[in-house]
């Protein structure tokens, strides 16, 4: 193949997005700091650069702040080297989970203000719901997002709704971000969040969060149910098994420390 020439006429802006898109693709994690210093340009600059790709679907920025390759890269935004760990140890638990209660069991990974499903284990009941693996939701309606966001302290929860209105350009929300904040609170208190149709209709779910070794927040696992039985669910023990399976997941985990991989 013989070697690509420069044009006669570069256009920087778009060459230096195109180098950034490269970096995201080709790292799977990088900070803008990191990428100002590469690209030779400043934090501002970067940032700018990094908002387009974001918009556009081809990052996203995870819990550390980091940027991750988007769906417009072909690549899921849970592409980082620790999910595929944690998709590992974790799919036997979703499986033995599954069995237990007959319903579809899920793990989800946040990036940014959504979540993407890892894994998904149809239930045994003839009328169940389907796979949802490789789909992504907004973390705010779907149940394992929520337990996932309320891992978060208020604040940074507020902080991460901002900076995602900026960099999609969107007003921010507050009475949406009240209404959520409400919310996330009483998900703190009792330990599990519920999604009656908020992301599917005819679908319910009920979600907790799942820590690493560190007790980093790592992910949601969640039970989807069909929304004419999901209260007989939640009352005849479909929490408690999700609790089980949480605690059994962890036990797992506790040599897996997310940070690290």
């Amino acid at each position: 193949m013989p070697l690509r020439q420069p044009p006669k006429y570069p256009v920087e802006s778009v060459d230096h997005a195109l180098m950034l898109m490269e970096m995201v693709r080709d790292y799977g994690r990088v900070r803008l700091s990191v990428a100002a210093r590469l690209l030779g340009v400043s934090v501002s600059t970067a940032h700018r650069l990094m908002g387009m790709l974001v918009y556009r679907g081809y990052a996203v920025q995870d819990g550390s702040r980091r940027y991750i390759p988007g769906p417009a890269l072909g690549v899921a935004p849970a592409g980082v080297p620790w999910t595929a760990e944690l998709r590992h140890r974790a799919a036997p638990h979703l499986e033995i989970l599954a069995g237990r209660v007959r319903e579809t069991a899920n793990l989800m990974v946040r990036a940014g203000t959504e979540v993407r499903f890892l894994v998904s284990v149809e239930g045994g009941h003839a009328l169940h719901v389907g796979s949802r693996q490789g789909v992504t939701l907004p973390a705010a309606r779907a149940s394992g997002g929520k337990a996932l966001l309320a891992a978060l302290a208020p604040a940074d929860v507020e902080r991460l709704y901002r900076q995602h209105a900026e960099l999609v350009g969107s007003p921010f929300d507050a009475r949406e971000q009240a209404r959520l904040a409400i919310e996330l609170e009483v998900v703190r208190a009792r330990g599990v969040a519920l999604n009656d149709e908020t992301t599917e209709e005819g679908v319910g779910a009920v979600g907790t969060v799942v820590r690493d070794g560190s007790g980093a927040a790592v992910a949601g696992l969640t039970l989807a149910v069909p929304r004419d039985r999901f209260r007989a669910a939640l009352n005849d023990g479909m929490v408690a098994e999700l609790l089980r399976s949480r605690a059994e997941l962890e036990a797992d985990l506790r040599g897996f420390v997310a940070a690290t991989w």
